[in-house]
């Protein structure tokens, strides 16, 4: 096999190295040094055509390997989606072989130490946009069960988290090939280390005023066929009335729980006021459905009480690609016949949803992969949400990673808003984070069939990330945009060639 391609195999596995860090592993150290092998193999590509090809491919494999769990549902069509967003990482290629190859002096060293990381954040944003798949895999998730860096999240969200991994990972590359290096390599772990602990004694902890009593309620696997909504509904039914007598606040129960929508079936409604009189508390609910008030199906979170709907209900706003609607149905709907893709697109809502519950506690429900946006969560606790709730399902994906990477958001997200997460699913992983992130009880694993009451800590006051949002990247992209500036600035202006001056007249001989 020539060189060119064991360097382009290699380029694929160093690209799915980064995986093992997130669940279910969660090797969350291995994020620290994961990125290198990538790295040295871009800082020895002969040519910039090389490094972007070689980045190209490494993110190609990362994509794969973060996202193998959806196999099932995209059967082939996942290499073609992976080998698309692959392409996000070539601009990091090339800044990772234009600062770091050869023998760096100082100043270039120095200067990848900041640019390296904000050209890895640059790739996460572009493909953290909702119509690119989402911000699943952001390196900075990896680190979601480590209270020192859920610390940084609660100062500059996941991004900031990121920012500090490749840090990291571009310093140990100059402390290994770059010997010349080692005085800046070593400032910048350093700089790493002294920007956490100055976090961790300075930023304001979230403060805790209170707490509610929250049941989440799992039914587990239930038989495929056309009854398996009723049975769902039905285990629902039955392990929500064991909680009665346990003194909760709120009962949530996971998306897609409901599978009629529930003014068209007032029986149903009925069912669920019942269930709430006997428990003593609001069921949060999730209806996956047609609405009997306008076109399409919807995602909806629906609180009902003990006099039936109360009329609060949030309808899903970000849908997951293919899994949810089809993008460009009409090139792409061919996906439906190779895999689970959606055979009928879901409708988007307009707007996020506070609700209220008895006794003032305002909660702010997500459905599903929405968990998984950092402004969305913001933007609830901003509006006064003092208890996110995320319904998820992910049952199709049992038995891979996929549970306990979503769940593991939760973390995150309790980090960045400084407000307690519940991660409520069908089939399980479902668990409790408190306002730092901190696991609350035990998790429920997927082969629980269960009903479990957690009792959360509520928190006022704002983290860092709620006021000023994602600034990291804001950051980021202005040393990204000095720096064109500075290398366009040193490249030679094209300019129209001056007229060479013309020749003077000869002299003709005189007789």
């Amino acid at each position: 096999m020539s060189d060119r391609w064991c360097r382009a195999a290699a380029a694929v596995a160093a690209g799915a190295l980064p995986c093992l860090a997130f669940p279910a592993p969660a090797l969350w150290w291995f994020a620290y040094v994961a990125l290198v092998p990538w790295m040295l193999l871009l800082r020895s590509a002969p040519t910039g055509r090389r490094a972007a090809l070689e980045g190209w491919l490494g993110g190609a494999g990362f994509i794969v390997a973060v996202h193998h769990w959806l196999l099932p549902s995209l059967h082939v069509f996942l290499v073609p989606l992976a080998a698309l967003l692959g392409l996000l990482w070539i601009p990091w290629a090339l800044l990772v072989r234009e600062l770091l190859s050869g023998a760096p002096a100082a100043g270039r060293a120095t200067a990848a130490l900041v640019l390296v990381p904000a050209g890895w954040l640059l790739s996460e944003l572009a493909r953290s946009w909702q119509g690119l798949g989402g911000p699943w895999g952001l390196l900075g998730a990896s680190q979601w069960q480590v209270p020192p860096a859920l610390r940084l999240a609660s100062a500059g969200g996941v991004w900031l988290v990121s920012l500090l991994v490749v840090a990291v990972n571009c310093a140990l590359v100059l402390l290994i090939a770059v010997p010349g290096a080692r005085a800046p390599a070593v400032a910048g772990v350093t700089g790493c280390a002294v920007l956490t602990g100055v976090v961790w004694l300075w930023t304001p902890r979230p403060e805790v005023s209170g707490s509610l009593r929250v049941a989440l309620v799992q039914p587990g696997m239930v038989a495929e066929g056309p009854a398996s909504a009723e049975r769902r509904f039905a285990t629902g039914e039955r392990l929500t009335r064991d909680l009665a007598g346990q003194r909760a606040d709120l009962v949530v129960w996971g998306e897609s729980s409901v599978g009629e929508d529930l003014t068209a079936r007032p029986d149903l409604a009925a069912r669920l006021a019942a269930l709430s009189a006997q428990v003593g508390a609001p069921l949060l609910v999730n209806v996956d459905a047609h609405r009997s008030d306008r076109p399409g199906i919807y995602k909806s979170a629906v609180l009902v009480g003990p006099q039936g709907l109360t009329g609060d209900r949030y309808d899903k706003m970000r849908l997951v690609p293919f899994g949810e609607y089809i993008p460009a149905r009409a090139l792409l709907g061919w996906a439906t016949s190779v895999g689970k893709a959606a055979g009928e697109d879901r409708m988007r809502g307009a707007a996020p949803v506070v609700m209220d519950l008895p006794g003032g506690v305002r909660v702010g429900p997500l459905v599903c992969f929405e968990s998984a946006f950092p402004d969305m969560s913001r933007r609830l606790a901003r509006e006064g949400a003092a208890l996110l709730v995320a319904q998820s399902a992910t049952s199709s994906f049992q038995d891979s990673w996929a549970p306990a990477q979503h769940a593991s958001l939760a973390a995150l997200r309790a980090a960045e808003t400084g407000r307690p997460v519940v991660h409520a699913t069908l089939t399980g992983i479902s668990e409790v984070h408190g306002p730092s992130g901190e696991r609350i009880g035990p998790a429920l694993p997927t082969s629980a069939s269960t009903a479990q009451v957690y009792q959360v800590p509520l928190a006022r006051g704002a983290t860092v990330y709620v006021r000023f949002g994602d600034w990291p990247v804001g950051a980021a992209l202005a040393a990204l945009a000095a720096y064109c500036s500075v290398q366009g600035a040193r490249s030679p202006v094209l300019r129209r060639p001056a007229p060479e001056p013309s020749a003077p007249p000869a002299r003709t001989a005189r007789g």
